[in-house]
């Protein structure tokens, strides 16, 4: 998950408070007899007159009519809401603090069918009140019914009545709505990192064939040459000429003839062999430092890649090597974003190189 998803997923949690503390839905009714209107709001634990004597004032009108009394300690909704708020506030928070994309999407789920049960408990508890009517009660009106709308304005004898959502419930939605948000970025994320590894697998077979000839040279040549330590702070990138200051993130390319040529970032070796500098045709090895072993090297062709946002390398393409799958796999899961190997990373390279440069027509 990404940290703009986790700062989304973190806010809407948070605005989940207020349901706490202000009221969620409001239900009005204006008349003749009543200029000013009176209504009751519905919390997150119990039922208030908007007015304080407004609740008593709607159940009055209520028992005229035959509609049950509104007792707040009667309705169990109001002792669970808390506890499914605290529930969603709770999980939220977890959630971005893992960085679990599975998590941010069963949260929103979760959040949108709780949300949906909601409002069909709420018509329902709306078309008894108004349906069940008691047969004594000194107003009675064949056919009529009195159940106020889920949402919005309806006109019931003289009354109108209106329903709805209170700054409470204003914050619930968008709290959804950040939700839903965050899951659209990953989901775009995800869609958008598939397309590149497809893009990347289908460029690998020429990477490998470029790799292996590289190798064979080697071979031929009937030598071994090996890497040399990179020292930190002194030595020289052989692409940008910056001197390597990162132990988390150097590379070397060492020829046939044993002359090795050190880079500050493995992105720098790449972009050195793409622009066919000295040293490319006659490589006999590529060496590369785990962010996970620093100051190490190891055959680029047995570490694990991972190129992500989130991963400050020193010529910021985000790219850094793992020296176990394990490793890479975990950071994958923490940093999101494109999983390679090491023909991925050349071709990513040669892909970089042709957006950078594109051939022009005459």
């Amino acid at each position: 998950m990404t940290t703009r998803s986790r700062i989304l997923l973190v806010l809407a949690s948070l605005l989940l408070l207020l349901a706490y503390v202000l009221p969620i839905w409001r239900v009005s009714l204006e008349a003749p007899q009543y200029p000013q209107g009176i209504g009751m709001q519905i919390r997150i634990n119990t039922i208030s007159g908007v007015n304080p004597h407004d609740l008593q004032n709607i159940n009055g009108l209520n028992h005229y009519i035959g509609m049950q009394e509104i007792v707040p300690e009667s309705i169990p909704e109001l002792k669970i809401m808390p506890w499914l708020f605290g529930f969603l506030i709770a999980m939220g928070l977890l959630s971005a603090a893992l960085g679990k994309r599975p998590l941010l999407y069963l949260w929103t789920g979760l959040f949108t069918l709780l949300l949906a049960v909601g409002f069909v408990d709420y018509y329902k508890w709306g078309y008894d009140y108004g349906h069940n009517l008691n047969p004594e009660a000194a107003i009675k009106i064949p056919g009529m019914a009195y159940q106020p709308p889920l949402i919005g304005s309806k006109d019931m004898l003289n009354f109108v009545a209106h329903s709805w959502p209170d700054t409470g419930g204003l914050a619930v939605f968008a709290a959804l709505l950040l939700g839903i948000v965050a899951t659209v970025v990953e989901l775009r994320r995800r869609r958008r990192a598939k397309a590149e590894a497809s893009q990347l697998t289908d460029a690998a077979p020429q990477a490998k064939v470029a790799v292996a000839g590289v190798l064979l040279i080697g071979m031929l040549a009937g030598c071994s040459p090996e890497p040399q330590p990179l020292v930190i702070g002194e030595t020289p990138c052989s692409h940008c000429r910056m001197t390597v200051s990162d132990d988390r993130f150097g590379a070397e390319l060492v020829s046939t003839t044993g002359k090795v040529y050190p880079f500050d970032a493995i992105e720098c070796m790449t972009a050195y062999l793409s622009d066919e500098g000295e040293g490319t045709n006659n490589a006999f090895s590529f060496w590369v430092t785990p962010f996970d072993a620093p100051g190490t090297l190891v055959d680029a062709n047995q570490a694990y890649y991972l190129r992500s946002n989130s991963i400050q390398s020193p010529m910021g393409s985000g790219l850094a090597a793992y020296s176990s799958l394990e490793l890479r796999d975990a950071a994958a899961a923490e940093n999101d974003g494109l999983i390679l190997n090491w023909e991925g990373v050349l071709a990513l390279a040669e892909r970089d190189l042709a957006e950078s440069h594109p051939a022009h027509g005459h």
